[in-house]
C-alpha cells in the first residue's frame, strides 16, 4: 500500500489526512484516514519536522504499517548534499529505516541535493521535487510522471492537500 501524508495547521489544532491507495497510477484511493491533535510546537524555521513529525507518527501508529508499504510526503526527505534531512529523513528514521519514504515538494530548497530529481507533469513549466530514501529515487521519478492526473499535481495528492484543508474537525481512522 502507498500511505500519502500531509498535514495543516489551524489555530487551535493540526489535521492530519493520510490517503492509501494500492498503484501508483490509481485514480481513487482504498481509504482516507484523519486525526486531529493538539499542536505540540510552534512553527521553527529550518525545524519544520518538529511540528509535524508528531502529527505523522500518531496517525501511522492507528494505521499500523506493513512490510511493503511506501510513505509519502509533503515536503523533503534529504536536503543537501552534507547529509541534512527533512521531515521525511526524520520520519524514516523514526520508523527504524524500515518503510522507504518519498517526499514531493512544490517549492525547490535552496541548497543544492544531487539526490533531488526534478519532475514535470502535464503541460506545466513549474516543477516538482522528489526525495527519497530507502527507495530509487529514480525509479520513483518515473512513477510519479505517471500517477494519475493531467497537470502538476497527481490527482491523489491534489485530494490530499485540499482534505487537509476542509475546516471540518475530524478524528477517525476510515
Amino acid at each position: 500500500m502507498i500511505y500519502a501524508f500531509d498535514t495543516f495547521y489551524y489555530p487551535d489544532y493540526a489535521k492530519t489526512v493520510c490517503i492509501a491507495f494500492e498503484q501508483w497510477d490509481s485514480e481513487t484511493e482504498s481509504f482516507i484516514y484523519s486525526e486531529n491533535t493538539e499542536i505540540s510546537s510552534d512553527y521553527e524555521s529550518g525545524a519544520f519536522y518538529k511540528r509535524e513529525l508528531p502529527c505523522i507518527l500518531s496517525l501511522i501508529k492507528k494505521i499500523g504499517l506493513k512490510d511493503g508499504d511506501l510513505i509519502i510526503v509533503d515536503g523533503y526527505v534529504t536536503l543537501d548534499n552534507n547529509g541534512k534531512i527533512g521531515l521525511g529523513g526524520y520520519l524514516y528514521e523514526s520508523l527504524d529505516k524500515k518503510c522507504p519514504v518519498i517526499g514531493i515538494a512544490k517549492n525547490k530548497f535552496a541548497s543544492e541535493d544531487n539526490m533531488r530529481k526534478t519532475i514535470f507533469r502535464g503541460e506545466s513549466k513549474t516543477p516538482l521535487f522528489l526525495t527519497a530514501k530507502g527507495i530509487d529515487a529514480d525509479k520513483t521519478k518515473i512513477k510519479i510522471e505517471n500517477m494519475h492526473g493531467a497537470y502538476r499535481i497527481p490527482t491523489l495528492l491534489k485530494k490530499l492537500d485540499q482534505l487537509t484543508r476542509e475546516k471540518v474537525k475530524l478524528n477517525t481512522i476510515s
